[in-house]
Protein backbone atom coordinates (compact mmCIF):
# COMPACT_ATOMS: atom_id res chain seq x y z
CA UNK A 1 0.00 0.00 0.00
CA UNK A 2 1.50 3.22 -1.07
CA UNK A 3 1.51 5.70 1.39
CA UNK A 4 -0.54 8.73 1.42
CA UNK A 5 -2.57 6.94 -1.31
CA UNK A 6 -5.91 5.42 -1.57
CA UNK A 7 -6.67 2.82 1.09
CA UNK A 8 -6.68 -0.31 0.44
CA UNK A 9 -8.69 -3.57 1.46
CA UNK A 10 -7.49 -6.98 2.18
CA UNK A 11 -10.35 -9.60 1.99
CA UNK A 12 -10.47 -11.36 4.91
CA UNK A 13 -11.99 -14.56 3.28
CA UNK A 14 -14.56 -14.52 6.32
CA UNK A 15 -18.04 -16.09 4.77
CA UNK A 16 -19.92 -13.31 4.44
CA UNK A 17 -17.95 -10.53 5.83
CA UNK A 18 -16.50 -9.03 3.16
CA UNK A 19 -19.89 -8.09 1.77
CA UNK A 20 -20.62 -5.86 4.77
CA UNK A 21 -16.89 -4.64 4.43
CA UNK A 22 -17.48 -3.87 1.45
CA UNK A 23 -14.03 -5.88 0.12
CA UNK A 24 -12.48 -6.62 3.31
CA UNK A 25 -10.47 -4.91 5.75
CA UNK A 26 -8.69 -1.52 5.69
CA UNK A 27 -5.11 -2.76 4.55
CA UNK A 28 -1.48 -1.94 6.80
CA UNK A 29 -3.94 -0.65 9.41
CA UNK A 30 -5.04 -1.73 12.78
CA UNK A 31 -8.36 -3.07 13.80
CA UNK A 32 -10.06 -3.81 16.79
CA UNK A 33 -12.55 -6.54 17.23
CA UNK A 34 -14.55 -6.22 20.64
CA UNK A 35 -17.39 -8.01 22.29
CA UNK A 36 -18.38 -9.85 25.37
CA UNK A 37 -17.25 -13.34 26.35
CA UNK A 38 -18.83 -16.13 23.79
CA UNK A 39 -19.18 -14.04 21.30
CA UNK A 40 -16.33 -15.02 18.39
CA UNK A 41 -13.67 -12.88 19.26
CA UNK A 42 -10.89 -15.61 18.74
CA UNK A 43 -12.70 -17.19 16.46
CA UNK A 44 -12.50 -14.47 14.21
CA UNK A 45 -9.14 -13.70 15.00
CA UNK A 46 -8.05 -17.39 14.22
CA UNK A 47 -10.11 -17.51 10.39
CA UNK A 48 -8.36 -14.14 9.58
CA UNK A 49 -5.23 -16.11 9.37
CA UNK A 50 -6.37 -19.26 8.22
CA UNK A 51 -8.50 -17.91 5.24
CA UNK A 52 -5.23 -15.58 4.37
CA UNK A 53 -3.29 -18.82 4.19
CA UNK A 54 -5.93 -21.08 2.38
CA UNK A 55 -7.08 -18.18 0.16
CA UNK A 56 -4.19 -16.10 -0.67
CA UNK A 57 -1.31 -17.78 0.41
CA UNK A 58 -0.30 -14.77 3.17
CA UNK A 59 1.65 -15.82 6.44
CA UNK A 60 0.27 -15.04 9.67
CA UNK A 61 1.53 -14.30 13.11
CA UNK A 62 -1.14 -15.24 16.20
CA UNK A 63 -0.05 -13.19 19.30
CA UNK A 64 -2.03 -14.67 22.41
CA UNK A 65 -2.51 -13.60 25.21
CA UNK A 66 -4.64 -16.06 26.90
CA UNK A 67 -5.29 -19.18 25.83
CA UNK A 68 -2.33 -21.72 25.24
CA UNK A 69 -1.18 -21.94 21.81
CA UNK A 70 -2.05 -25.85 22.06
CA UNK A 71 -5.60 -24.94 23.01
CA UNK A 72 -5.85 -23.17 19.79
CA UNK A 73 -4.83 -25.81 17.32
CA UNK A 74 -6.82 -27.95 18.95
CA UNK A 75 -10.23 -25.57 18.85
CA UNK A 76 -8.73 -24.80 15.06
CA UNK A 77 -8.61 -28.41 13.78
CA UNK A 78 -12.30 -29.11 14.41
CA UNK A 79 -12.55 -26.59 11.66
CA UNK A 80 -10.43 -28.22 9.50
CA UNK A 81 -7.35 -25.51 10.33
CA UNK A 82 -4.21 -27.76 10.01
CA UNK A 83 -2.67 -25.12 11.80
CA UNK A 84 0.14 -27.48 13.13
CA UNK A 85 1.00 -28.57 9.45
CA UNK A 86 0.79 -24.70 8.65
CA UNK A 87 3.31 -23.96 11.39
CA UNK A 88 5.81 -26.76 10.18
CA UNK A 89 5.65 -25.05 6.52
CA UNK A 90 6.36 -21.46 7.86
CA UNK A 91 2.91 -19.45 7.37
CA UNK A 92 1.69 -19.70 10.67
CA UNK A 93 4.07 -18.46 14.01
CA UNK A 94 2.67 -18.38 17.58
CA UNK A 95 3.90 -15.50 19.82
CA UNK A 96 2.77 -16.19 23.62
CA UNK A 97 2.43 -13.21 24.84
CA UNK A 98 1.52 -14.53 28.56
CA UNK A 99 4.65 -14.67 29.85
CA UNK A 100 5.37 -11.21 29.06
CA UNK A 101 2.50 -9.68 31.21
CA UNK A 102 3.83 -9.07 34.81
CA UNK A 103 1.53 -10.22 37.46
CA UNK A 104 0.94 -7.91 39.99
CA UNK A 105 1.45 -4.01 37.61
CA UNK A 106 -0.53 -1.31 38.61
CA UNK A 107 1.26 1.65 36.36
CA UNK A 108 1.79 1.08 32.84
CA UNK A 109 4.87 2.80 33.21
CA UNK A 110 6.76 -0.14 35.49
CA UNK A 111 6.22 -2.68 32.74
CA UNK A 112 8.27 -2.67 29.44
CA UNK A 113 6.43 -3.98 26.33
CA UNK A 114 9.91 -3.53 23.97
CA UNK A 115 10.45 -7.49 24.77
CA UNK A 116 7.04 -8.17 23.25
CA UNK A 117 7.33 -5.92 20.45
CA UNK A 118 10.40 -7.54 19.30
CA UNK A 119 9.18 -11.26 19.35
CA UNK A 120 6.66 -10.02 16.94
CA UNK A 121 8.50 -8.14 14.21
CA UNK A 122 10.77 -11.27 14.15
CA UNK A 123 8.15 -13.17 13.58
CA UNK A 124 7.00 -11.20 10.97
CA UNK A 125 9.91 -10.89 9.11
CA UNK A 126 10.72 -15.03 9.64
CA UNK A 127 7.30 -15.80 8.33
CA UNK A 128 7.07 -12.36 5.85
CA UNK A 129 3.32 -12.48 7.31
CA UNK A 130 0.81 -9.97 5.73
CA UNK A 131 -1.56 -10.85 8.79
CA UNK A 132 -1.48 -10.33 12.70
CA UNK A 133 -3.89 -11.24 15.02
CA UNK A 134 -3.34 -10.36 18.77
CA UNK A 135 -5.85 -12.35 20.95
CA UNK A 136 -6.52 -10.72 23.41
CA UNK A 137 -5.23 -7.03 23.59
CA UNK A 138 -7.16 -5.96 26.06
CA UNK A 139 -5.78 -8.64 28.63
CA UNK A 140 -2.73 -6.86 28.37
CA UNK A 141 -3.94 -3.84 30.81
CA UNK A 142 -5.84 -6.48 32.95
CA UNK A 143 -3.96 -5.65 35.46
CA UNK A 144 -3.61 -1.83 34.73
CA UNK A 145 -5.82 1.11 36.40
CA UNK A 146 -4.99 4.17 35.06
CA UNK A 147 -7.08 4.38 31.90
CA UNK A 148 -4.16 7.73 30.33
CA UNK A 149 -1.64 5.78 30.82
CA UNK A 150 -3.21 2.70 29.35
CA UNK A 151 -4.31 4.73 26.56
CA UNK A 152 -0.23 6.56 26.46
CA UNK A 153 0.99 2.78 26.04
CA UNK A 154 -1.70 1.66 23.88
CA UNK A 155 -0.93 3.96 20.95
CA UNK A 156 3.03 3.39 21.55
CA UNK A 157 2.17 -0.03 20.96
CA UNK A 158 -0.19 0.15 17.58
CA UNK A 159 2.42 2.70 16.15
CA UNK A 160 5.27 0.01 16.80
CA UNK A 161 3.08 -2.68 15.02
CA UNK A 162 1.78 -0.27 12.33
CA UNK A 163 5.70 0.22 11.31
CA UNK A 164 5.63 -3.71 10.48
CA UNK A 165 3.89 -3.28 7.26
CA UNK A 166 0.80 -5.98 8.32
CA UNK A 167 -2.53 -5.85 8.38
CA UNK A 168 -3.30 -5.97 12.38
CA UNK A 169 -6.58 -7.48 13.97
CA UNK A 170 -6.58 -6.93 18.20
CA UNK A 171 -9.24 -8.71 20.11
CA UNK A 172 -10.70 -6.85 23.21
CA UNK A 173 -13.35 -8.05 25.66
CA UNK A 174 -16.13 -5.39 26.61
CA UNK A 175 -18.38 -5.78 29.75
CA UNK A 176 -21.81 -4.96 28.30
CA UNK A 177 -23.08 -5.78 24.73
CA UNK A 178 -24.94 -2.07 24.44
CA UNK A 179 -22.81 -0.61 26.69
CA UNK A 180 -19.84 1.35 25.39
CA UNK A 181 -17.46 -0.10 22.75
CA UNK A 182 -14.24 -1.65 24.76
CA UNK A 183 -13.16 -2.77 28.19
CA UNK A 184 -11.04 0.56 28.75
CA UNK A 185 -13.15 2.89 26.76
CA UNK A 186 -10.31 4.47 25.26
CA UNK A 187 -9.12 1.58 22.51
CA UNK A 188 -11.59 2.81 19.77
CA UNK A 189 -10.25 6.44 19.84
CA UNK A 190 -6.43 4.82 19.23
CA UNK A 191 -7.39 2.48 16.45
CA UNK A 192 -8.44 3.06 13.22
CA UNK A 193 -11.28 0.42 12.72
CA UNK A 194 -13.37 -1.05 15.46
CA UNK A 195 -16.14 -4.16 14.85
CA UNK A 196 -18.44 -5.46 17.50
CA UNK A 197 -19.54 -8.61 18.03
CA UNK A 198 -22.66 -9.41 20.31
CA UNK A 199 -23.89 -12.55 21.31
CA UNK A 200 -27.19 -10.91 23.15
CA UNK A 201 -30.03 -13.40 24.77
CA UNK A 202 -33.64 -12.05 23.65
CA UNK A 203 -36.83 -14.07 23.88
CA UNK A 204 -34.42 -17.40 25.27
CA UNK A 205 -32.57 -17.28 22.39
CA UNK A 206 -29.26 -16.79 21.30
CA UNK A 207 -28.63 -14.09 18.70
CA UNK A 208 -25.09 -13.17 17.29
CA UNK A 209 -24.36 -10.25 15.22
CA UNK A 210 -21.37 -8.27 13.80
CA UNK A 211 -21.19 -4.49 13.13
CA UNK A 212 -18.84 -2.41 11.72
CA UNK A 213 -18.50 1.05 13.69
CA UNK A 214 -15.95 2.69 11.94
CA UNK A 215 -13.38 2.33 9.43
CA UNK A 216 -11.33 5.19 8.86
CA UNK A 217 -11.73 7.26 5.67
CA UNK A 218 -13.04 4.14 3.89
CA UNK A 219 -17.40 3.49 3.16
CA UNK A 220 -18.72 0.52 4.72
CA UNK A 221 -22.51 -1.06 5.28
CA UNK A 222 -23.92 -0.05 8.64
CA UNK A 223 -26.48 -1.43 11.31
CA UNK A 224 -26.25 -5.21 12.86
CA UNK A 225 -25.69 -8.58 10.72
CA UNK A 226 -26.59 -11.71 12.19
CA UNK A 227 -23.69 -14.58 12.15
CA UNK A 228 -23.25 -17.87 13.02
CA UNK A 229 -20.51 -19.98 13.77
CA UNK A 230 -21.16 -23.24 11.77
CA UNK A 231 -18.36 -26.59 12.46
CA UNK A 232 -18.50 -26.83 8.67
CA UNK A 233 -17.50 -23.05 7.51
CA UNK A 234 -16.56 -21.57 10.91
CA UNK A 235 -17.70 -17.77 11.22
CA UNK A 236 -20.28 -17.30 8.76
CA UNK A 237 -21.68 -13.55 8.03
CA UNK A 238 -25.34 -13.52 6.90
CA UNK A 239 -25.98 -10.63 4.52
CA UNK A 240 -29.63 -10.46 5.00
CA UNK A 241 -30.94 -8.08 2.53
CA UNK A 242 -27.84 -7.57 0.13
CA UNK A 243 -28.39 -9.48 -3.43
CA UNK A 244 -26.28 -9.95 -5.97
CA UNK A 245 -26.10 -8.15 -9.26
CA UNK A 246 -27.09 -10.61 -11.49
CA UNK A 247 -27.78 -8.82 -14.68
CA UNK A 248 -28.54 -11.76 -16.72
CA UNK A 249 -32.49 -13.04 -15.98
CA UNK A 250 -33.67 -16.93 -18.04
CA UNK A 251 -35.94 -16.88 -20.71
CA UNK A 252 -36.76 -20.21 -20.18
CA UNK A 253 -40.25 -21.51 -18.86
CA UNK A 254 -40.66 -24.46 -16.77
CA UNK A 255 -43.69 -26.05 -15.47
CA UNK A 256 -45.32 -25.90 -11.68
CA UNK A 257 -46.85 -29.42 -12.12
CA UNK A 258 -50.23 -28.46 -12.66
CA UNK A 259 -51.31 -27.69 -16.40
CA UNK A 260 -54.22 -25.39 -15.76
CA UNK A 261 -51.72 -23.47 -13.13
CA UNK A 262 -49.24 -22.76 -15.98
CA UNK A 263 -51.66 -21.69 -18.07
CA UNK A 264 -52.55 -19.17 -15.63
CA UNK A 265 -48.94 -17.79 -14.90
CA UNK A 266 -48.56 -17.35 -18.92
CA UNK A 267 -47.12 -20.81 -19.71
CA UNK A 268 -45.50 -21.55 -16.78
CA UNK A 269 -43.02 -20.25 -14.41
CA UNK A 270 -39.36 -18.63 -15.86
CA UNK A 271 -36.68 -21.25 -14.49
CA UNK A 272 -34.71 -18.57 -12.33
CA UNK A 273 -38.53 -17.47 -10.48
CA UNK A 274 -39.38 -17.36 -7.24
CA UNK A 275 -42.81 -17.83 -6.86
CA UNK A 276 -45.16 -17.32 -3.41
CA UNK A 277 -48.22 -19.47 -2.89
CA UNK A 278 -49.97 -18.36 0.04
CA UNK A 279 -53.13 -19.77 1.35
CA UNK A 280 -54.94 -20.88 4.71
CA UNK A 281 -54.44 -23.48 6.83
CA UNK A 282 -55.49 -26.76 4.15
CA UNK A 283 -56.28 -25.21 1.70
CA UNK A 284 -53.53 -27.23 -0.61
CA UNK A 285 -50.42 -25.64 -0.58
CA UNK A 286 -48.45 -28.70 0.17
CA UNK A 287 -50.48 -30.64 -2.61
CA UNK A 288 -49.08 -27.50 -4.66
CA UNK A 289 -45.71 -27.90 -3.24
CA UNK A 290 -45.67 -31.91 -4.21
CA UNK A 291 -47.11 -31.14 -7.63
CA UNK A 292 -44.26 -28.87 -7.89
CA UNK A 293 -41.53 -31.04 -6.62
CA UNK A 294 -42.92 -34.08 -8.84
CA UNK A 295 -42.56 -32.29 -12.26
CA UNK A 296 -38.67 -31.71 -11.39
CA UNK A 297 -38.79 -35.69 -12.40
CA UNK A 298 -40.69 -35.07 -15.69
CA UNK A 299 -37.76 -32.18 -16.83
CA UNK A 300 -35.04 -34.47 -15.49
CA UNK A 301 -33.75 -32.01 -12.96
CA UNK A 302 -33.65 -32.60 -8.86
CA UNK A 303 -35.88 -31.16 -6.17
CA UNK A 304 -34.79 -29.99 -2.21
CA UNK A 305 -38.11 -30.29 -0.11
CA UNK A 306 -37.49 -28.08 2.70
CA UNK A 307 -40.58 -28.55 5.25
CA UNK A 308 -40.99 -26.38 8.25
CA UNK A 309 -44.57 -27.89 9.10
CA UNK A 310 -44.47 -31.72 8.97
CA UNK A 311 -42.62 -34.41 9.66
CA UNK A 312 -40.72 -36.31 6.96
CA UNK A 313 -42.76 -39.12 8.08
CA UNK A 314 -45.97 -36.74 7.07
CA UNK A 315 -44.82 -35.72 3.93
CA UNK A 316 -44.13 -38.94 2.51
CA UNK A 317 -48.31 -40.10 3.72
CA UNK A 318 -49.68 -36.68 1.89
CA UNK A 319 -48.23 -37.55 -0.95
CA UNK A 320 -48.27 -41.43 -1.00
CA UNK A 321 -52.39 -40.34 -0.96
CA UNK A 322 -51.61 -38.54 -4.74
CA UNK A 323 -49.77 -41.54 -5.81
CA UNK A 324 -46.35 -39.94 -5.47
CA UNK A 325 -43.68 -42.13 -3.79
CA UNK A 326 -40.78 -39.71 -1.88
CA UNK A 327 -38.96 -42.79 -1.31
CA UNK A 328 -38.40 -43.50 -4.81
CA UNK A 329 -37.52 -40.31 -5.10
CA UNK A 330 -35.07 -39.46 -3.38
CA UNK A 331 -33.83 -43.11 -3.77
CA UNK A 332 -33.29 -41.88 -7.40
CA UNK A 333 -31.13 -39.16 -6.16
CA UNK A 334 -34.09 -36.13 -8.19
CA UNK A 335 -35.46 -35.50 -4.28
CA UNK A 336 -34.21 -34.23 -1.03
CA UNK A 337 -36.31 -33.68 2.19
CA UNK A 338 -35.44 -31.53 5.00
CA UNK A 339 -37.84 -31.44 7.55
CA UNK A 340 -37.85 -29.83 11.05
CA UNK A 341 -39.46 -27.10 13.10
CA UNK A 342 -38.74 -23.66 12.95
CA UNK A 343 -37.44 -23.98 16.87
CA UNK A 344 -35.09 -26.44 15.74
CA UNK A 345 -32.13 -23.59 15.21
CA UNK A 346 -31.75 -20.08 14.67
CA UNK A 347 -33.05 -17.93 10.83
CA UNK A 348 -29.09 -17.62 10.34
CA UNK A 349 -28.73 -21.98 10.75
CA UNK A 350 -31.97 -22.50 9.21
CA UNK A 351 -30.01 -19.79 6.23
CA UNK A 352 -26.66 -21.77 6.63
CA UNK A 353 -28.00 -25.33 5.89
CA UNK A 354 -30.15 -24.56 3.22
CA UNK A 355 -27.24 -22.53 1.48
CA UNK A 356 -24.96 -25.55 1.89
CA UNK A 357 -27.76 -28.32 0.75
CA UNK A 358 -27.62 -26.43 -2.21
CA UNK A 359 -24.14 -26.43 -2.74
CA UNK A 360 -24.19 -30.20 -2.12
CA UNK A 361 -27.40 -31.80 -3.99
CA UNK A 362 -27.33 -28.85 -6.64
CA UNK A 363 -30.95 -28.71 -7.42
CA UNK A 364 -33.13 -27.29 -10.24
CA UNK A 365 -36.48 -26.52 -8.32
CA UNK A 366 -36.52 -25.74 -4.36
CA UNK A 367 -39.80 -25.73 -2.32
CA UNK A 368 -40.23 -23.94 1.37
CA UNK A 369 -43.28 -24.93 3.08
CA UNK A 370 -44.62 -23.02 4.77
CA UNK A 371 -42.05 -19.74 5.36
CA UNK A 372 -44.73 -18.44 7.99
CA UNK A 373 -44.16 -21.39 10.52
CA UNK A 374 -40.64 -19.40 11.18
CA UNK A 375 -42.51 -15.90 12.55
CA UNK A 376 -42.84 -18.12 15.28
CA UNK A 377 -38.54 -17.56 16.45
CA UNK A 378 -38.18 -14.49 14.47
CA UNK A 379 -39.53 -11.07 13.75
CA UNK A 380 -40.95 -10.01 10.27
CA UNK A 381 -38.40 -8.07 9.13
CA UNK A 382 -35.84 -10.69 9.95
CA UNK A 383 -38.10 -13.12 7.63
CA UNK A 384 -38.18 -10.79 5.04
CA UNK A 385 -34.05 -10.58 4.76
CA UNK A 386 -34.39 -14.30 5.09
CA UNK A 387 -35.95 -14.28 1.85
CA UNK A 388 -33.89 -11.74 0.33
CA UNK A 389 -30.74 -13.92 1.36
CA UNK A 390 -31.85 -17.09 0.32
CA UNK A 391 -33.45 -15.67 -3.25
CA UNK A 392 -30.11 -14.54 -3.88
CA UNK A 393 -28.72 -17.47 -3.55
CA UNK A 394 -31.35 -19.29 -5.76
CA UNK A 395 -31.01 -16.48 -8.77
CA UNK A 396 -27.48 -17.30 -8.87
CA UNK A 397 -28.07 -21.01 -9.69
CA UNK A 398 -31.50 -20.22 -11.61
CA UNK A 399 -33.02 -22.52 -9.66
CA UNK A 400 -36.67 -22.55 -9.82
CA UNK A 401 -38.34 -21.82 -6.31
CA UNK A 402 -41.80 -22.11 -4.69
CA UNK A 403 -42.98 -20.27 -1.01
CA UNK A 404 -45.70 -21.36 0.17
CA UNK A 405 -46.83 -19.34 3.28
CA UNK A 406 -50.09 -18.88 5.60
CA UNK A 407 -51.78 -15.16 5.07
CA UNK A 408 -50.86 -12.41 7.22
CA UNK A 409 -48.62 -13.68 9.45
CA UNK A 410 -50.59 -15.57 12.41
CA UNK A 411 -47.87 -17.39 13.37
CA UNK A 412 -46.26 -14.01 14.32
CA UNK A 413 -45.46 -13.35 18.48
CA UNK A 414 -46.58 -10.21 19.95
CA UNK A 415 -48.57 -9.15 16.61
CA UNK A 416 -45.42 -8.86 14.41
CA UNK A 417 -46.18 -10.06 10.80
CA UNK A 418 -44.89 -10.38 7.60
CA UNK A 419 -48.32 -10.20 4.86
CA UNK A 420 -47.63 -11.51 2.08
CA UNK A 421 -47.61 -8.47 -0.15
CA UNK A 422 -44.52 -7.60 1.56
CA UNK A 423 -43.51 -10.88 0.57
CA UNK A 424 -43.98 -10.24 -2.91
CA UNK A 425 -42.15 -7.42 -3.28
CA UNK A 426 -39.35 -9.90 -3.13
CA UNK A 427 -40.66 -12.52 -5.41
CA UNK A 428 -41.17 -12.70 -9.03
CA UNK A 429 -44.91 -14.69 -8.81
CA UNK A 430 -47.36 -14.16 -6.25
CA UNK A 431 -50.57 -17.15 -6.14
CA UNK A 432 -53.64 -16.47 -3.68
CA UNK A 433 -55.57 -19.78 -2.93
CA UNK A 434 -58.68 -19.02 -0.64
CA UNK A 435 -61.62 -20.51 0.39
CA UNK A 436 -64.89 -19.35 -0.79
CA UNK A 437 -68.30 -19.35 1.53
CA UNK A 438 -71.64 -19.92 0.26
CA UNK A 439 -74.40 -20.56 2.15
CA UNK A 440 -73.95 -24.35 3.60
CA UNK A 441 -70.66 -24.95 1.57
CA UNK A 442 -67.11 -24.42 1.30
CA UNK A 443 -65.44 -24.30 -2.46
CA UNK A 444 -61.79 -23.30 -3.26
CA UNK A 445 -60.46 -20.54 -5.16
CA UNK A 446 -57.30 -19.68 -6.95
CA UNK A 447 -55.87 -16.33 -8.00
CA UNK A 448 -52.72 -15.23 -9.94
CA UNK A 449 -51.72 -11.81 -8.47
CA UNK A 450 -48.51 -10.93 -9.94
CA UNK A 451 -46.33 -12.59 -12.72
CA UNK A 452 -42.81 -10.92 -13.48
CA UNK A 453 -42.40 -10.19 -17.26
CA UNK A 454 -45.39 -12.03 -18.29
CA UNK A 455 -48.81 -12.27 -19.01
CA UNK A 456 -51.30 -13.95 -16.90
CA UNK A 457 -54.61 -14.73 -16.30
CA UNK A 458 -56.55 -12.66 -14.40
CA UNK A 459 -59.60 -14.80 -13.19
CA UNK A 460 -60.38 -15.90 -9.96
CA UNK A 461 -60.93 -19.93 -10.32
CA UNK A 462 -62.39 -22.74 -8.90
CA UNK A 463 -60.31 -25.19 -7.57
CA UNK A 464 -61.33 -28.77 -6.74
CA UNK A 465 -58.39 -31.67 -5.04
CA UNK A 466 -59.13 -35.63 -5.03
CA UNK A 467 -56.98 -38.08 -5.51
CA UNK A 468 -55.15 -37.32 -8.27
CA UNK A 469 -54.17 -33.70 -7.08
CA UNK A 470 -55.27 -30.32 -7.53
CA UNK A 471 -57.28 -29.20 -10.82
CA UNK A 472 -58.37 -25.55 -11.79
CA UNK A 473 -61.28 -24.84 -13.32
CA UNK A 474 -63.82 -22.23 -14.33
CA UNK A 475 -63.27 -19.01 -13.30
CA UNK A 476 -65.83 -17.71 -10.13
CA UNK A 477 -68.19 -15.03 -11.10
CA UNK A 478 -69.64 -12.64 -8.59
CA UNK A 479 -66.74 -13.78 -6.44
CA UNK A 480 -65.85 -10.76 -3.79
CA UNK A 481 -62.86 -10.00 -0.97
CA UNK A 482 -60.76 -12.82 -2.00
CA UNK A 483 -57.40 -10.60 -1.59
CA UNK A 484 -59.09 -9.83 2.51
CA UNK A 485 -58.70 -13.40 3.14
CA UNK A 486 -62.86 -13.97 3.73
CA UNK A 487 -63.86 -14.44 -0.31
CA UNK A 488 -67.59 -15.24 -0.66
CA UNK A 489 -69.88 -15.55 -3.35
CA UNK A 490 -72.54 -12.57 -3.81
CA UNK A 491 -75.07 -14.54 -4.87
CA UNK A 492 -75.46 -18.22 -5.74
CA UNK A 493 -73.48 -19.39 -9.43
CA UNK A 494 -74.39 -21.79 -11.64
CA UNK A 495 -71.12 -24.03 -10.88
CA UNK A 496 -71.06 -27.83 -10.27
CA UNK A 497 -70.72 -29.17 -7.16
CA UNK A 498 -67.38 -30.13 -5.81
CA UNK A 499 -66.49 -33.93 -6.46
CA UNK A 500 -67.48 -36.24 -3.43
CA UNK A 501 -63.97 -37.07 -2.80
CA UNK A 502 -62.71 -33.55 -2.31
CA UNK A 503 -64.67 -33.71 0.50
CA UNK A 504 -62.11 -36.09 2.26
CA UNK A 505 -58.67 -35.29 0.59
CA UNK A 506 -56.67 -37.67 3.14
CA UNK A 507 -55.03 -34.47 4.51
CA UNK A 508 -53.25 -33.82 1.33
CA UNK A 509 -54.94 -30.06 1.23
CA UNK A 510 -52.18 -28.68 3.65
Amino acid sequence: MSRGGPVQRLPTGISGFDDIALGGLPAGRPTLVTGTTGSGKTLFAIEFLARGILGFGQAGVFVTAEETAGAIRRNAISLGFDIEKWEADGLWVFVDASADIGVDVHTVGAYDFGALMARIEHAVRRSEARRVSFDSFGSIFSRFHDPGLIRHELVRIVAALKSLDVTLLLTSERLEEYDGLSRYSVEEFVLDNVIVLRNVLRDERRRRTVEIVKFRGIPHRTGEWLFTIDTREGFVVIPLGITGGLERASHTRVSTGNPELDRMVGGGLFRDAIALLTGPTGVGKTLAALQFANAAMADGGRCLFRTFDETRGQLVRDAGSLGLDLDAMEAAGRLRVIADYPEAASVEDHFLRLRQAVTDFAPTRVVIDTLSSLERVVSARSLIDFVIALTAVFREREITTLITTSPLGSAAPGGSQASPVEMARVTDVMIMLRYVERTGDIQRAIAVLQVRGSSQDHAIRQVTVDGAGMHIGDPLPRVAHVLSGSAALTEHPPWPAEPESAASDSGIGT
